[in-house]
């Protein structure tokens, strides 16, 4: 086959041409810290790192519903906890309401601040977090407690997916929560009963601490059951943390590039680079052109 001048020429820039594409791959991963900058680069990269963005994404979600999830949780936990502190204030007012030393103006006050109370746990009750009442079920949009102390607590469970297949109960039974069903009465009504006692100085003829200490116990239940749900919750965000550092490294050794190893690359091509630019500017010589002008 006859090599012409015009061939070794051609086939100089040619192979220049690939030398400068070599250095502009190696100066993008230098630069950007990927691999790859389109998926034309490495389809199997490409494609690997949709699958793994992907799961990296589920796990971010399920992060922020564990996060969710808790908030419901401790909210809950400080709702009951304020319920039980105006409760036990409460019983204490009922047993100083038994003696029969208080005078008229004495039940007079003591009924007053039991009345303060049972205001307070309807507010507590009616707890909102984020505009969403977080003591009535999924009936998140409606008060489980009326102004007048009427309840009608929902009591389905608000589940939040923590965990791929795993949907934990985040809310508490509200009716549980305040005090449950003792003698088909509420806490709020035997509250108000005790109240309407004081307030007729009728209490001592009859023993409200049974009720109460009954309405006390349920309260306490719920309060047990949340935290044992707490408590696999933080178990769960555990998993999920380790998920979420998995799911990282692999990505990263799918798309990062090893800078260390780019750059020694990068070095070895510039150094190519100048060779072929010193072979080209020996095998594009003058021609009988250039003597001729």
């Amino acid at each position: 086959m006859r090599v012409t001048q015009g061939m070794l020429a051609q086939n100089s820039l040619s192979n220049l041409s690939k030398s400068y594409g070599s250095m502009d791959k190696l100066q993008n991963q230098l630069s950007t810290g990927k691999k790859i900058s389109r998926p034309s680069d490495d389809p199997v990269v490409a494609m690997k790192g949709m699958f793994y963005r992907t799961n990296l994404t589920e796990v971010e979600q399920f992060k922020r519903n564990l996060s969710e999830s808790y908030t419901w949780m401790d909210n809950s936990e400080s709702g009951i906890e304020q319920g039980t502190q105006v409760f036990q204030r409460f019983r204490e007012l009922t047993v100083q309401a038994r003696n029969g030393s208080n005078s008229a103006e004495d039940l007079k006050a003591i009924g007053a601040e039991m009345e303060q109370l049972r205001e307070d746990l309807i507010g507590v009750a009616n707890t909102q977090v984020a505009g969403k009442y977080i003591f009535n079920g999924t009936s998140i949009d409606q008060p489980p407690v009326a102004a007048d102390g009427t309840a009608s607590f929902k009591t389905d469970s608000f589940n939040i997916e923590v965990i791929k297949g795993v949907s934990l109960k985040s809310n508490v039974n509200g009716v549980n929560a305040f005090g449950g069903k003792v003698n088909d009465k509420d806490l709020f009504q035997t509250m108000q009963d005790v109240i309407n006692a004081v307030n007729t100085n009728t209490l001592g003829s009859n023993d409200p601490l049974a009720n109460l200490d009954k309405h006390f116990n349920n309260m306490s239940a719920e309060r047990s059951e949340l935290g044992a749900r707490y408590n696999r919750l933080e178990l769960i965000d555990d998993r999920v943390a380790q998920q979420e550092v998995v799911a990282n490294r692999i990505l990263s050794d799918n798309e990062d590039a090893d800078i260390e190893q780019v750059i020694t690359d990068l070095k070895i091509q510039e150094s190519v680079n100048r060779a072929a630019l010193s072979v080209s500017a020996r095998i594009i010589q003058p021609t009988l052109m250039d003597f001729l002008r």
